[in-house]
């Protein structure tokens, strides 16, 4: 005789003894005084398909799994399975209920990013799902994380400017009472003047010299990052001087010397351009003989 009983598991990270534990709670149901539950671990072995790691029986309303590094570790996807059955009448079980997937360990949120050559800043936000466990209760306790980019199906012999930037290549997630604070920081897409379609690049963290051995062999998932081209802005100085400007303004210059032509309001970037007399006696013409770019 199977019954819903609506039990509702949920796993919760939990450092119990100074090592790091996965809680399944589940709700107690009213109607079933005296119950037993079977609770069933499993992980997601490949995608769709799970591995059971631990079945438990017990009498109160959550059991406990260590992550020890070997049958459960970092980065894996877990699952608690609950069954509930009556002590005197272990025939009469209700319905198994199942958890919510758990991912333990580093995640970025979000998990992905398009962005634009437009100078704007994503803000990208890294958080641990499980807390570390620290000896003798280091207030000092963290996780640093050295973070790189590299991008993807680039030309080897061509490397140009990588295609997004970091606002820090390292971050801390300072972790006490048992949980770990998030770390934020900003990804922007670098402009490489050219139109060549969608550049794909990753963000790739690496834990530094963890203490914690669960910490040691694990790789977090990386960060895709999709960059769109933007049309490119185009000024001119030509001949004697004709000057184009990025929004079409036409104008001629013939005067003698040294002009700032083009300055940015939001960067370090500027142009300057000198001009000498190349028409003589006959005619007050001047040309471009120089230019300085920062």
């Amino acid at each position: 005789k199977l019954t819903s009983l609506a039990l509702q598991p949920v796993i919760t990270p939990e450092v119990v003894q100074g090592r790091v534990h996965l809680k399944c709670t589940y709700s107690h149901p009213p109607s079933w005084p005296l119950i037993r539950y079977m609770v069933l671990w499993s992980r997601l072995a490949i995608p769709g398909k799970k591995e059971q790691i631990q079945l438990d029986t017990t009498l109160q309303s959550f059991s406990y799994i260590e992550m020890n590094g070997v049958n459960l570790r970092l980065g894996d996807t877990v699952f608690c399975t609950v069954t509930a059955f009556m002590r005197d009448a272990p025939e009469e079980q209700s319905l198994p209920e199942e958890s919510k997937g758990f991912y333990a360990g580093i995640k970025f949120l979000p998990e992905s990013l398009e962005i634009a050559e437009d100078g704007k800043e994503h803000v990208l936000t890294i958080l641990s799902t499980v807390p570390i466990a620290c000896p003798g209760h280091d207030s000092s306790c963290k996780i640093t994380l050295q973070l790189t980019t590299e991008d993807l199906g680039k030309n080897s012999q061509f490397l140009g400017p990588p295609s997004v930037a970091l606002s820090a290549c390292q971050v801390d997630l300072p972790c006490s009472g048992g949980s770990c604070a998030a770390a934020v920081l900003t990804v922007m897409a670098v402009t490489d003047f050219a139109q060549g379609g969608k550049r794909r690049s990753r963000i790739t963290a690496q834990p530094i010299a963890p203490r914690d051995s669960l910490w040691r062999d694990y790789t977090p998932k990386d960060v895709k990052v999709t960059v769109r081209d933007l049309p490119t802005g185009n000024c001119y100085s030509f001949t004697d001087p004709h000057i184009i400007t990025f929004d079409g303004w036409r104008y001629d210059n013939y005067k003698i010397g040294t002009f700032l032509l083009c300055q940015s309001t939001s960067r370090p970037f500027e142009v300057h351009v000198r001009q000498w007399d190349c028409g003589g006696h006959r005619s007050a013409t001047a040309c471009n003989c120089g230019v300085a770019a920062r």
